[in-house]
């Protein structure tokens, strides 16, 4: 027996605790590996996009938005939620425009991560962004933020100082160290 079917859970039945305009909240009656039956809640989240926007002097542009949960600015790449059937590119090409104004001529993709594996299946998909062209923001109704740049050893020193501790940021900035510096490329 491999260790994926040792390890794996059973959903036995389950319901929505909670249907929101954006989250959804499931809880499920589940069957252990051992044969016991517990619950397991969890956040639904449809996925987002994360963009490491890298310009030809080896800056990168960053924002500063409030995050209400939290209750304070945080500094993060640009990024943004899929919507529903959108393809994962095209999310990310629209969500830098409209949240920075720049558009970009090089894409690659850099890798998914699952940020909150406990309680929800949210995951990023992480794209570099090269051949930055800037435009006219397009703003969310509701949304405010501001954009700034920095270089790659700058914002390494912004995750080491603990200015930067947003998930997918810090985890763009080790990507972004590494792809600067040619030992990790990301894929065509």
């Amino acid at each position: 027996m491999d260790s994926q079917s040792q390890l794996k859970e059973i959903r036995l039945d389950g319901e929505v605790a909670y249907d929101g305009k954006f989250l959804k909240v499931s809880r499920d009656r589940i069957q252990l590996p051992d044969g016991k039956i517990t619950h397991r809640e969890y956040i639904r989240h449809p996925g987002a996009v994360c963009i490491l926007p890298l310009f030809d002097d080896g800056r990168v542009l960053l924002e500063r938005q409030f995050r209400y949960p939290n209750d304070k600015v945080f500094i993060e790449f640009p990024a943004g939620k899929i919507d529903l059937g959108e393809e994962h590119l095209a999310c990310a090409r629209r969500e830098l425009e409209e949240e920075t104004g720049y558009t970009a001529s090089d894409w690659r993709f850099v890798c998914t991560i699952h940020n909150a594996i406990a309680y929800s299946d949210e995951h990023l998909e992480l794209f570099l962004a090269r051949g930055l062209t800037a435009g006219e923001p397009k703003l969310d109704d509701g949304e405010f933020l501001e954009t700034f740049t920095v270089t790659v050893p700058e914002l390494m020193e912004m995750v080491k100082s603990g200015e930067i501790t947003d998930v997918k940021t810090i985890i763009g900035a080790f990507w972004l160290e590494k792809i600067v510096s040619g030992t990790w490329t990301p894929a065509a």
